[in-house]
Parts: C-alpha cells; sequence; structure tokens
C-alpha cells in the first residue's frame, strides 16, 4: 500500500500527439495529429500499485511510456521527486533510469537473442555500475535470479531456450537488479497462460512488499487489476475518465464508461453470472486523428446530451478516494 504523503510522480497535463502521414502523402503535406495522451493528469505514491485500464487503443501504453519519457511528450510535464524530467536532457535522462524501470508486454521480444540470460540481466550493472568487478555483478545476478525463481544453472541459457513465463522473469530480474523506486508495467501477463499470469502477479507483489516498489500496472484483465492495484486509472480514447482507490472503483463505479467495464467482468458465481445485466456500448471506439467533441465518451455514451458536445469534462473529485471525468453525474445519478 502507499505510503502516506509520499509523492514520487506527477504527472500534469500530460499529451503526447503523433504526426500522422500516408505512404504516398508530398513531403509538404501536413500530416494529421493522432492524439494518443490527451491531458492526464495523476499522481503515484510510494509502495503503490496504480492499475490503468482501457480498451485497446484508449492510450495506455503511450502513458506508460511518456512517463519513463520513452516517447516524445507533446505538452504538460512529469515530476519524478521534485525534478522535472522533461527539462532533462539524454545524459540527464539516463543517470534517472536505474531509478525508474519498465516490463514490457512480450517477454521474448523484449530480450536479445544472442545474449545469455546472465548477460542480459547483468547489463544494467555493466552500466549503471561498473565499478563491480565480475564476481560481485555475478552475485548480484544469482541473487535476483534467485528471488525471481530461475535456477542458477540457467544462467547461460538463451531466451529461445525458455517459457513465456520464464522470459517474463528474467524481464523482471532485468528490470529490478538496480533496485528502483518505480516500475512500469506495460501488460506483462497479457501474453502468459492463466494459471502462469498468477504467478507473475503474486511474485510481482511479493517483490513490491520487499523492494519497497511503486508499480504501475497496465491491463486488459479487470480481474487481475483488482487482484494487484491499491488505485484504479480507467483510460478512454487518451483521456482519463475515472480514478479512484480499488475499493471505491469496483463496489461503486460512477462513469457509464467504467460501469461498461465492470459489468462485462465474469462473475464465478453462476447463478450470479446469469442473472448479471451486462452493460453493452454501442458503437465503435472513435477515431484517436478526429475524437468527438466536448466528451470523447459521448458517441458511445446512453446518458449523452447537448451539453456533452460542447464541453470537455475533466476529473472531478467526488470523495478523498474517488474522481470521475463526466459532466452529467448528478444526473445519472438521480435517474438511477
Amino acid at each position: 500500500m502507499k505510503t502516506a504523503n509520499t509523492v514520487l510522480m506527477e504527472v500534469n497535463n500530460l499529451k503526447v500527439h503523433f504526426n500522422i502521414k500516408s505512404d504516398n502523402a508530398w513531403p509538404w503535406e501536413k500530416g494529421q495529429t493522432l492524439k494518443a495522451v490527451d491531458g492526464v493528469n495523476l499522481t503515484i505514491y510510494a509502495g503503490e500499485t496504480l492499475g490503468v485500464v482501457g480498451e485497446s487503443g484508449c492510450g495506455k501504453s503511450t502513458l506508460a511510456r511518456a512517463l519513463l519519457r520513452l516517447v516524445p511528450i507533446t505538452e504538460g510535464n512529469v515530476v519524478w521527486l521534485g525534478q522535472d524530467l522533461t527539462d532533462l536532457d539524454k545524459k540527464q535522462m539516463r543517470s534517472k533510469r536505474q531509478e525508474l524501470q519498465m516490463i514490457f508486454q512480450d517477454p521474448l521480444a523484449s530480450l536479445d537473442p544472442r545474449m545469455t540470460v546472465g548477460d542480459i540481466i547483468a547489463e544494467p550493472l555493466k552500466t549503471f555500475r561498473p565499478e563491480l568487478s565480475k564476481e560481485a555483478m555475478k552475485a548480484e545476478v544469482r541473487n535476483i535470479m534467485d528471488r525471481v525463481g530461475l535456477l542458477p544453472n540457467v544462467i547461460n541459457r538463451y531466451p529461445h531456450e525458455f517459457s513465456g513465463g520464464q522470459c517474463q522473469r528474467i524481464g523482471i530480474a532485468r528490470a529490478l537488479i538496480l533496485k528502483p523506486k518505480l516500475v512500469v508495467c506495460d501488460e506483462p501477463v497479457s501474453a502468459l497462460d492463466v494459471s502462469i499470469q498468477a504467478q507473475v502477479v503474486n511474485l510481482l507483489k511479493e517483490l513490491q512488499a520487499e523492494m519497497g516498489l511503486s508499480l504501475v500496472f497496465i491491463a486488459h484483465d479487470l480481474s487481475v487489476v483488482k487482484h494487484i492495484s491499491d488505485r484504479v486509472l480507467v483510460m478512454y480514447l487518451g483521456n482519463a475518465v475515472e480514478l479512484a482507490s480499488k475499493r471505491a472503483l469496483y463496489e461503486n463505479p460512477q462513469h457509464p464508461y467504467t460501469k461498461a467495464l465492470l459489468s462485462a467482468v465474469p462473475v464465478p458465481d453462476p447463478k450470479v453470472e446469469r442473472g448479471k445485466k451486462i452493460q453493452l456500448l454501442t458503437g465503435d471506439l472513435p477515431s484517436p486523428i478526429s475524437p468527438p467533441s466536448g466528451c470523447v465518451f459521448r458517441t458511445r455514451c446512453p446518458h449523452a446530451n447537448e451539453i456533452c458536445t460542447q464541453q470537455k469534462p475533466t476529473l472531478q473529485v467526488l470523495s478523498e478516494e474517488h474522481q470521475a471525468a463526466c459532466l452529467r453525474l448528478e444526473d445519472i445519478a438521480n435517474a438511477s
């Protein structure tokens, strides 16, 4: 759980826009603007896990990369321990990498196939702690391998010799060997079998408690997010539509989009599942190149009216642990 009042990262009006051109466009032609992330505000506390959920194409992975400055930031800033990361040059940002690490979605694709497991895990040490002797580095590597559940006799093997779950353990070991403060997990279990997903999620929870990590955990599976997260951010078309504690979000969702997502989560009780009312969304997800005016969710929202076309909602504080971005929250609450 988060350490009270200890803020690690502040994200202020973060926007990540890409200029998109067709293959047959002339060099002087102006491309279209794709708004992958369009004004996200949030705070990440020490020791907490912030879950990020939403449909494919909602900007989750772009947000994750922007937090670590792996993609250019169009507007806004990311403040890490009081220092604005957007003001740092490449050399200064590189020194921050040992505090900020990432676990990627595809475990095998994120590992260099020409390097052994030992070299892959030791690579961050060679970059940030070159003063260590070979014996000291090897000891550090073996220690973190043991902690993530990798046997010492696999240290000289190559990534293609491992299963997906084992490759993800290698990725976790590489990310944690520098003992970072924040780890961004970009859908780290989506490519794994269900039973392996549970093992990896439980491993991350154990490592978080042991090392005092903060996690940003991105996933499609709301059940997985519920298991690991302290707070949850719901994104839609590059915008934050709801931010709440796990308990508040799952027990009392406020935004129509969040309600629709949660209604689609399977319930293990057959009687409850049969009697559950699923809130289907109409229409397709709009293009981030030409998002709707006003509220970006209005084209699929059953409660949208004229005001939703004119004004873009921002996160409103509903309680100490709950925020939602909807212009008609009071009307929806009264109608229900």
